[in-house]
């Protein structure tokens, strides 16, 4: 498990997960806007991890929540686009709280669970160059520690 806060190495800080209901979304901190959603997505025990190639940086996939768009549908369409994959079971796992690096702005993340039967390949796309199923505890160069602290924190739940 991860203590918190956990420190990423562009200076962003993860402060938060609370395992809270989807439907206590709406009952945030209005002062600390909801910006986007993450997906950690198993496979064979392994997680999800896409390579950034801007941030040149493993992340989980994901992304800013569209005008008019719910969380949950930002979460499916930001793993769709970034990875090609499609979640045979999604659900919520909660919600974090981050301090984004340079500027210092407070945000939340709504967090996404997931897992596939069987993964689709991987093709490179404008954000993203590769794909790699991770298993959580092995060393992954370029690694965000924000990212591999919500996989860790957001297991299958079997």
């Amino acid at each position: 498990m991860y203590d918190l806060p956990v420190h990423n190495t562009d200076g962003s800080v993860l402060l938060t997960f609370d395992p809270i209901p989807e439907a206590s979304l709406g009952d945030l901190d209005p002062s600390v806007p909801l910006t986007a959603s993450l997906v950690v997505l198993w496979w064979d025990q392994k997680c999800l991890m896409v390579f950034n190639r801007f941030r040149q940086a493993w992340e989980l996939p994901g992304g800013m929540i569209d005008p008019g768009e719910s969380a949950g549908e930002a979460a499916v369409r930001e793993l769709f686009e970034e990875s090609g994959q499609r979640a045979d079971s999604l659900d919520f796992a909660g919600v974090t709280k981050i301090r984004v690096a340079p500027d210092d702005r407070l945000e939340f993340l709504a967090v996404y669970r997931g897992s596939v039967d069987t993964p689709q390949p991987f093709a490179p796309n404008d954000e993203m160059s590769e794909a790699v199923w991770w298993s959580p505890g092995e060393p992954l160069t370029d690694l965000y520690p924000i990212d591999a602290a919500l996989a860790t924190l957001c297991p299958l739940e079997r």
